[in-house]
């Protein structure tokens, strides 16, 4: 009984050791042990001062192309996909959409995943959604059906405050939200 507790702790001594002094080779159970030197670094988040930067920087490359957008197919009640406008179920409405699909497409490449933009992500991924609907749909054919044209309401309604949600989302990022 004596030798094998003995047995035991001198097999457990020499891993402990082994394992302290970064020997390499296999260890318990056919586990590598590592050289205690590679151990990965904890990762480091990015500094305040960074971030600050980088969510500015997302917002002004979104509002650039926000404002130009707005500034040809209008936002709110006064976008062409705006559900008390008369162009809803029209071309004019679907140029609309795919800006902001592109808009959105736009934010998501520039938040690229990093954490801080969760409105922003939030938005974007809507409005896309909204537009796949409204194409699927055929909202832009000028739909007869009315099941189709009341589902074509909702989308267009998410399209048309699309450009004030990104920009809402861009700010938001200043924060960390």
């Amino acid at each position: 009984m004596m030798k094998r507790y003995m047995a035991r702790a001198a097999a457990s001594l020499s891993l402990v050791t082994a394992f302290c002094t970064g020997c390499s080779g296999s260890g318990v159970e056919g586990h590598a042990v590592r050289p205690s030197g590679s151990f990965a670094s904890p990762s480091r988040e990015p500094s305040a001062s960074t971030k600050a930067q980088i969510a500015e920087n997302v917002k002004s490359t979104l509002e650039e192309r926000i404002s130009a957008d707005e500034e040809k197919l209008g936002s709110g009640v006064d976008s062409s996909c705006s559900p008390t406008s008369p162009q809803i179920f029209t071309s004019k409405c679907q140029a609309a959409a795919d800006a902001a699909s592109d808009a959105a497409g736009l934010a998501l490449r520039e938040i690229d995943g990093r954490a801080g933009f969760a409105t922003l992500d939030s938005s974007a991924r809507k409005i896309q959604a909204a537009v796949r609907t409204y194409t699927s749909l055929g909202c832009a054919t000028g739909p007869t059906a009315a099941d189709v044209r009341r589902a074509c309401l909702t989308p267009a309604a998410v399209i048309a405050q699309g450009f004030s949600d990104l920009r809402d989302g861009a700010n938001l990022g200043l924060a960390g939200k």
